[in-house]
């Protein structure tokens, strides 16, 4: 022990042991180049108090539409608003116009989806709230896109905001979505719309969209969706004119 301390004192010594402390540090840093990123607290999306009295005392129809990549449910929506007025929401857009809208709401989204996470259910929810209470005046109907993807969504959905009044389900089979998707592939430019991500793509939204059509099954129509669009679109009229009588 007294050699340990008289070479402590030693400056030879004492450079070495400097030097040998500040290469330590320079390795510690260089495994470690950020360490406060292991400690960042993840972003805090708040939801809003959104008073709903207006919305849930109308009598607007509120429809889901379901069906796989390539369906054609986008081709019967667009029929739908343009024959009986009804408004087109897509969580999608909704997602996408709320992050280009600069709001802090949006700036937390947007860190969100970038990292690949998923976003809050609530938030989700608020974002159909706003957007249906916006469009309450001169909507005669709410079409909500490709929603709920799965069965908790939708139980959430009807708890916090109100019951759907019909699920329009737009049923193809696999090699037929597959099929008009490579299709669209040809003059898409589309990335996803290739074999190997259709598949998976169809294989997700099977594993999902079964039990939401299961649970929900007293409200669902289930549509040919194989047939002409003009064929199909008969088959939605019967179901939509049935709402108003």
């Amino acid at each position: 022990m007294p050699r340990l301390l008289f070479s402590l004192r030693c400056r030879p010594c004492m450079r070495l042991l400097s030097a040998i402390t500040q290469a330590a540090a320079l390795l510690l840093c260089t495994i470690v180049p950020d360490f406060s990123n292991f400690r960042r607290p993840q972003p805090e999306i708040p939801n809003k108090q959104i008073d709903l009295t207006p919305l849930r005392s109308s009598n607007v129809p509120i429809i889901w539409v379901l069906g796989g990549p390539g369906s054609g449910k986008g081709t019967q929506c667009e029929r739908i608003v343009k024959k009986y007025g009804y408004t087109h929401l897509s969580t999608g857009d909704l997602l996408r116009d709320e992050v280009n809208s600069g709001s802090a709401r949006g700036a937390s989204l947007n860190e969100t989806m970038q990292k690949g996470e998923l976003v809050p259910m609530t938030v989700v929810l608020d974002l159909l709230k706003e957007a249906m209470l916006a469009n309450l005046s001169s909507s005669k109907g709410f079409l909500i896109d490709g929603y709920p993807r799965e069965e908790a969504q939708g139980v959430a959905f009807e708890e916090q905001i109100k019951p759907c009044t019909v699920v329009l389900y737009f049923e193809v089979s696999p090699a037929t979505m597959t099929q008009r998707l490579l299709g669209r592939a040809l003059t898409s430019g589309r990335v996803d719309d290739n074999e190997e991500t259709i598949k998976k793509r169809l294989d997700t939204f099977a594993k999902h969209s079964q039990p939401v059509i299961q649970h929900f099954s007293a409200k669902t129509q289930t549509i040919n969706g194989e047939r002409s669009p003009e064929e199909i679109f008969a088959d939605v009229e019967k179901v939509l004119d049935g709402l108003s009588s």
